[in-house]
Formats: C-alpha cells, structure tokens, sequence
C-alpha cells in the first residue's frame, strides 16, 4: 500500500505496478490481514492518479461492507475510502 501511496502523492503511476499491486490484491481470497490505513492508501492511491481497476475497487468495497463495524478506522481513512468511490 505504501508503494502505490507514495508514487500518487508525488502524482505519478506507473502503470505496470500499479496493475500489479491491484491484480495481486484483488487475487487474494480475504483481505482481513490489511489494516484499515492500508486498504485507505491503496484505494486513495488509485483514484488520485485516475487509474482504473474495477476488481480491485470491488474487492475492497465488498471487504469493507462486510465488516461488522468500522472499529480500527480513523476518521481519515474510512473518509480516504469513500473519497476514492
């Protein structure tokens, strides 16, 4: 996640990476090891440099509905990923 954050905070993508990382997320069969900034970086990473990835982007929004509640989120990050939708 710190990957993708840092290349879109300076506003940059490179897109082969940045493919990567979403086919590789979006692969992975739970996303309950990520921490709450985590999935806020990766989503925010992507909307800010306009780099489309339907599957990760539903990966991540099907995670987060399915919490029981939003208990480890700080304010920012759960406002980073609705930002990013």
């Amino acid at each position: 996640s710190n990957i993708v954050w840092a290349y879109a905070t300076v506003g940059e993508s490179h897109s082969q990476l940045v493919k990567k990382v979403a086919d590789h997320v979006a692969s992975l069969d739970s996303l309950r090891s990520f921490e709450p900034q985590h999935l806020s970086n990766i989503v925010w990473a992507y909307a800010s440099v306009n780099e489309s990835h339907p599957m990760l982007f539903k990966k991540v929004a099907d995670h987060v509905a399915s919490l029981d509640n939003f208990i480890g989120f700080k304010p920012q990050a759960l406002s980073n990923i609705v930002w990013a939708y």
